[in-house]
């Protein structure tokens, strides 16, 4: 070969070909860190179209500009790609995240509180690290449960979180879910709530202080908000009972949904009645007289679960149980600014909610077959309509100023966080740049034991050693060997039942019948426990053997016919 020929190109030949098929690949060596985050990104993108309805659209305009109008959309607003957490067993009812956007808890409709940190995961290991029962009381197994109807992050503090469920003690928690504080229950014998010192029934609704982190209030079906410091759950701060002019209420109703806003010139407490109204307190007190109250804001007996001031306190958007969403302005609380139709989902799902974007530019609120809207507020009108989870209704959704992403809550169980890796920062976006986890054989629980559940050094007792001690290794680390539902993760492995108070303290019948002698004695009936020994003690006596050949037969008199009927009567005295 020549020095001027020019060096030829190897193709790859079928072999080649077949074998990057059979490995998945299309080059190899090392990829680069970028490459494998494209590709993760584009795993999560967001197959659902997009359904866009801006108010000036040509009906004449062609489908690519249609297309471009979708794809625009998804770049100003961060619902292009999701990540998917099935981490509850029934409706997602309350959401939450800290100020950073590090740890976010969901409340659901299955008693629990699941806790997720975006930090510890990636995109194989999506799951919540802790599940707490806020309604648990430490040192009793009879606990009872209740639905959770608000869980809230402290805005100041993001160590505390405010935990509501469907009983009249609402709880402090830490960010590890470990009970602070367990709110006081009033005395429900009395009739006037101004002497109570705390709600009577169930509380429905909580909010924290916008800038005393010490600070919080709730509101109930006891027709009462109240303000407590954290400080001294065992009597609340200051306490309003909101007076219904309802015919037939007696002066009573309950608070659905409250929201507090405070900037340099305003501090606002608004709550939402059952009885239709809408009423405003200034937030530093007094609250004797409310400064301002709509009556007939809704229609009444219908649930008002959406409801929202604005960061500015200018604005206040309510979303109600009669099929309606209202703007209002606290300046001129009297009429609405702004209404339009949109169905509630309210009366099956109480904790439906709206809220305010972080510019304030956009209202988000979700819809009964599944759907995210984002509204205008100065129109009411749908500027973007995305499906999340079709065929199940949207109850609570959250807009993350930090991460700039949105979060919603199925009533599937599902918790969807939608971001856009060129607009959000953080959250999922970070487990998403991460690697997969890579599996062992040891996670695989049918190949292995967990020994939660099978041997352990505890349970081996060695010659002249102590009894095993209580703290074993199950006892220690009870999440261990679980799914993100508490379900076992070995299939082997049956469903141990709870264990009834009742059954601890009180041996059942075969331990008693086994363990205790001539146990049964006690439901035999001892007449025929004697004469099953009747024949026994007659052919072969034990006892009276003695006096076998010596006892004389015993004779008895022979009773006539007269002497049957029964002793002669008495003769009566004259």
């Amino acid at each position: 070969m020549s020095d001027t020929s020019e060096p030829q190109i190897e193709v790859p030949g079928e072999d080649d070909e077949a074998l990057q098929r059979f490995l998945g690949t299309t080059s190899f060596g090392k990829q680069t860190k970028g490459a494998q985050a494209d590709d993760r990104f584009q795993q999560s993108k967001r197959q659902q179209p997009v359904v866009s309805q801006p108010d000036n659209k040509d009906s004449d305009s062609d489908d690519d500009d249609d297309d471009s109008d979708d794809e625009d959309e998804e770049d100003e607003y961060p619902v292009s790609h999701e990540m998917v957490f099935k981490t509850h067993d029934r409706a997602v009812t309350s959401i939450t995240l800290d100020a950073s956007g590090g740890r976010m808890v969901t409340g659901s409709n299955d008693c629990t509180l699941k806790f997720h940190d975006f930090a510890s995961l990636t995109p194989s290991t999506i799951r919540a690290f802790k599940s707490v029962d806020p309604s648990s009381v430490k040192g009793s197994a009879s606990t009872e449960t209740h639905p959770v109807n608000q869980v809230s992050f402290n805005p100041i503090s993001p160590s505390t979180i405010l935990a509501i469920t469907a009983h009249p003690q609402p709880r402090i928690l830490d960010r590890n879910g470990e009970t602070l504080a367990e709110f006081v229950k009033g005395d429900m014998y009395l009739r006037d709530m101004h002497h109570t010192k705390g709600h009577i029934s169930e509380v429905t609704c909580g909010v924290w202080h916008p800038q005393d982190r010490n600070i919080c209030a709730t509101g109930g079906t006891d027709s009462t908000v109240r303000i407590w410091d954290v400080n001294n759950p065992r009597q609340q701060r200051n306490v309003i009972v909101h007076k219904s002019r309802a015919a037939g209420s007696a002066g009573r109703t309950r608070i659905t949904a409250l929201s507090w806003a405070a900037t340099p010139q305003s501090n606002l407490l608004v709550a939402a009645a059952l009885d239709g109204s809408l009423v405003m307190w200034d937030g530093n007190g007094p609250y004797t007289r409310p400064a301002a109250e709509i009556r007939d804001a809704h229609t009444k007996d219908t649930w008002t679960s959406g409801l929202q001031v604005s960061s500015t306190g200018q604005l206040v958007m309510t979303r109600g149980g009669d099929d309606t969403i209202k703007l209002w302005d606290t300046r001129k609380f009297k009429q609405p600014l702004q209404t339009v139709e949109f169905p509630s989902i309210s009366s099956q799902y109480p904790t439906s909610n709206i809220c305010w974007s972080p510019s304030g530019t956009e209202v988000l609120t979700g819809s009964a077959n599944g759907d995210l809207h984002i509204l205008n507020p100065a129109t009411l009108r749908s500027e973007l309509v995305t499906p999340v989870t079709p065929g199940s209704a949207l109850i609570s959704v959250y807009w993350h100023k930090e991460l700039n992403q949105i979060i919603t809550g199925s009533a599937n169980g599902e918790t969807h966080v939608l971001y856009n890796p060129n607009l959000s920062q953080g959250g999922a976006k970070t487990v998403m740049l991460k690697a997969p986890k890579r599996r062992h054989i040891d996670d695989d629980p049918n190949l292995t034991m967990d020994l939660s559940h099978g041997i352990g050094g505890d349970a081996v007792i060695l010659p002249g050693g102590s009894a095993p001690s209580a703290a074993s290794f199950a006892s220690r680390h009870p999440t261990i060997g679980l799914t993100a539902s508490g379900k076992s993760r070995d299939p082997r492995r049956p469903h141990i039942p709870n264990t009834t108070p009742f059954a601890k303290s009180n041996a059942d019948a075969a331990y008693i019948k086994e363990h205790i002698p001539l146990s049964g004695m006690r439901e035999e009936d001892p007449r025929e426990a004697l004469l099953k020994y009747a024949d026994k003690a007659k052919n072969d006596p034990l006892f009276t053997n003695a006096w076998a050949t010596t006892q004389p037969k015993t004779i008895y008199a022979e009773l006539s016919d007269e002497e049957e009927d029964g002793p002669d009567k008495k003769k009566a005295r004259r």
